[in-house]
């Protein structure tokens, strides 16, 4: 049934507002802070590429594995012999994982979003104490940015029940919208770029004790930040059971990506020519700071209209992705059952409210950190959670090469299909030492995934429900 199927475009506006989404709002303050210019080029480079390989890897797998719909996770399974135990929790364990980092990432857009209606309602960011509890001081912005994150949440909430082609039209829209929102923005930044603004290009970063960093240090702290700006790459992936031709994953993949890497570097490179290193690291809104330098506040307001059209469906896509997860994890019985449940649109009902409740939770960083302060702990707590299946992704591709299963008919492209993977492999391989350099960092991401263990007993009795019902069956 064609209806209500995604084609090409809106799977590749899916990838394109999933990706760039609040990391492009955002990223080049934390970036500025995290590295000299010369190592935010490296770190853009290396991901793109790092990604790149990824991204093969993903439209490989789509293509010759069409089955194992539902995201990257769904993979850790096929790595062990079918049906054992060792297979369910690995499967379980990565989806849980990848679910983490999906209603973690919402939370990261939509404080996003509150950061750039600061433009319109400064408010948002007063200092005025409403009322103490114990050591925390609750300020009137925070909590009035508390109130809007969760309107936004549940709004796109009841947005998503209506039906998936509705949702990935508005979706659609919004991106169309945002990408000719940057084109106009580059196109501008180029007439005002000062050189001097990014002074030195290999100008020296210091950690807390006032030790220099290296270069190759410095790319390493820009790597995970460099990578959130990608998170979003399998999104034509987890969508594969609704599109209408599986060869249109693969291309929506490829084509999000190459659109999002361009929009990158060129931003990041424009907005740190447009803004002075000392402003852009303690800039909220970096995109707006930066078009104001040129055309005034009128053209702050323009921009900030733009990004909140933007970030509008980027949260619809992420909400839409962290219910879907889940889900299609429970068709492969590698996920609760209970998350199998349906509205009348065929959309995931229960794993959207329980997604949705999990991100409320994480909202409530609002209250005690600044927008900008509360994007870059989530988005590093994300990142992390992202990379285990991005990996489990490209160890399956490596395995498929190497035991040539899809193989049969054709070794066409399996040398090929091994090299990208095993690059992908190493890829992901440094990012996770790079991103869990940092002991505290590391703990939280681990205590996050193995809180999955709780409700695996679950998972593991269903399954095993399901296999004996198999068996009796035949």
């Amino acid at each position: 049934m064609q209806q209500n199927k995604l084609g090409i475009w809106l799977l590749t506006a899916l990838v394109v507002g999933n990706m760039v989404g609040s990391g492009i709002f955002m990223l080049p303050r934390t970036l500025a802070e995290a590295a000299n210019p010369a190592g935010v080029v490296l770190a853009w480079l290396l991901t793109g590429a790092g990604v790149l390989m990824t991204a093969l890897v993903f439209g490989s797998l789509a293509i010759r594995k069409p089955e194992l719909n539902g995201g990257p996770q769904i993979y850790a399974k096929e790595l062990f012999p079918r049906g054992s135990n060792t297979s369910t929790l690995s499967g379980f364990m990565s989806s849980w994982g990848y679910w983490i980092g999906n209603f973690a990432g919402n939370v990261a857009i939509i404080t996003t979003f509150t950061s750039y209606l600061s433009t319109f309602f400064p408010v948002l960011t007063s200092k005025q104490s409403l009322f103490m509890i114990g050591s925390l001081d609750l300020k009137l912005g925070n909590f009035l940015t508390f109130i809007v994150c969760t309107l936004l949440l549940w709004g796109m909430h009841f947005i998503i029940l209506r039906g998936i082609e509705d949702a990935g039209k508005l979706n659609f829209v919004a991106t169309a919208a945002k990408v000719l929102g940057f084109f106009l923005f580059i196109v501008i930044s180029l007439f005002a770029f000062e050189k001097s603004n990014i002074g030195p290009f290999t100008a020296p970063r210091y950690d807390e004790t006032g030790q220099a960093i290296g270069l190759l240090s410095q790319v390493n702290n820009a790597a995970v930040t460099t990578l959130w700006a990608f998170v979003g790459i399998e999104s034509a992936i987890v969508f594969a059971s609704r599109a209408r031709k599986q060869s249109d994953v693969k291309r929506a993949t490829i084509l999000g990506l190459f659109i999002a890497l361009a929009i990158y570097i060129s931003i990041s490179i424009l907005v740190m020519g447009l803004l002075p290193q000392e402003k852009l690291i303690q800039s909220e809104k970096p995109l707006v700071d930066a078009i104001e330098t040129i055309l005034g506040p009128s053209g702050a307001y323009i921009l900030a209209g733009l990004g909140l059209i933007s970030l509008l469906g980027s949260t619809l896509g992420w909400v839409l992705l962290s219910a879907e997860v889940p889900y299609q994890a429970a068709k492969q019985g590698l996920f609760m059952p209970a998350f199998l449940k349906e509205n009348k649109k065929g959309m995931p009902k229960f794993s959207l409210i329980v997604s949705n409740v999990l991100a409320q939770i994480f909202i409530f960083s609002t209250i005690s950190n600044s927008m900008s302060a509360a994007f870059d702990f989530v988005i590093y707590i994300a990142t992390l959670a992202y990379l285990v299946p991005y990996l489990i992704s490209s160890l399956f591709q490596l395995k498929l090469t190497i035991t040539g299963e899809t193989y049969e008919l054709s070794n066409k492209g399996r040398v090929t299909d091994g090299i990208i993977a095993a690059l992908a492999t190493i890829y992901s391989i440094w990012v996770i030492i790079a991103g869990t350099a940092d002991l505290k960092t590391f703990m939280l991401g681990v205590g996050l995934l193995a809180s999955g263990i709780f409700f695996y007993p679950q998972v593991k009795r269903a399954s095993q429900e399901e296999t004996n019902t198999k068996k009796l069956s035949a």
